[in-house]
């Protein structure tokens, strides 16, 4: 009898390995849950380029929006995930679906932290700044540029008001959710003399934190000792 009990929690064990491993290969998502504050812990990937209503091809890395959404509301719903983890590796991508990720993200009731590790550029910064608490490693960069917009637009000024109500859409959710002045980012978005074929800014590490877009320079031991005391002390 014993036997056979211990021989269920074994097929158990490996299940749920076997569903962890496919949720990281297929979604880049992962509930960390083996620590001795006994705190669950939901681990979001974002990589890649963000896609949106349209599908990119088969040869890049994207992070598709109509995966994330879902599981951050199973996640305000859970009572067993306590914080969510948001890891940044990405160049941007689909400014509304950005935006909806940002969104669902800053109203979470958990406790949330964000770590940009290669890079969190254009509408990636929404995404960083989004969180409770966010982190960037020294080498790390951001992008920040106005908006831009792929294929053939219109030329009357409708279309630029557009372009501006969804410039001010961006702007206004990066400086609600960090330190840093929308005079000052507007400025950062407009700097001539960075990039060679565009406008904008590249901030690396402690620049970030500098401007007040981040909060600090760390790793990941630092966001998970964050997160853990967020989660402690309460949101």
């Amino acid at each position: 009898m014993q036997k056979n009990r211990e021989n269920d929690q074994d097929d158990k064990r490996r299940e749920e390995e076997k569903h962890k491993d496919e949720r990281i290969e297929q979604l880049g998502q992962v509930t960390l849950n083996k620590n001795k504050e006994k705190q669950n812990i939901h681990l979001l990937t974002i990589i890649g380029e963000v896609e949106g209503h349209d599908n990119l091809n088969s040869s890049s890395k994207t992070t598709k929006y109509e995966h994330i959404l879902p599981q951050l509301a199973a996640i305000e719903d859970s009572q067993e995930i306590q914080g969510v983890m948001v890891l940044l590796n990405t160049m941007g991508g689909d400014v509304e679906a950005g935006l909806a990720i940002a969104e669902m993200l800053a109203s979470l009731s958990k406790p949330t932290v964000s770590l940009v590790l290669g890079g969190s550029h254009s509408i990636g910064v929404t995404i960083a700044v989004s969180t409770d608490y966010s982190y960037i490693v020294p080498s790390g960069t951001m992008v920040i540029h106005p908006v831009r917009m792929n294929g053939m637009v219109i030329g009357v000024p409708q279309t630029f008001d557009y372009f501006k109500q969804i410039q001010d859409r961006i702007t206004g959710f990066v400086c609600n959710h960090c330190g840093i002045h929308k005079e000052r980012l507007e400025a950062l978005m407009m700097e001539t003399g960075v990039l060679t074929k565009d406008v904008g800014t590249i901030l690396v590490g402690q620049e970030a934190v500098n401007e007040g877009i981040i909060d600090e320079v760390g790793g990941i031991r630092e966001a998970m000792r964050k997160l853990h005391k967020l989660i402690s002390g309460g949101k």
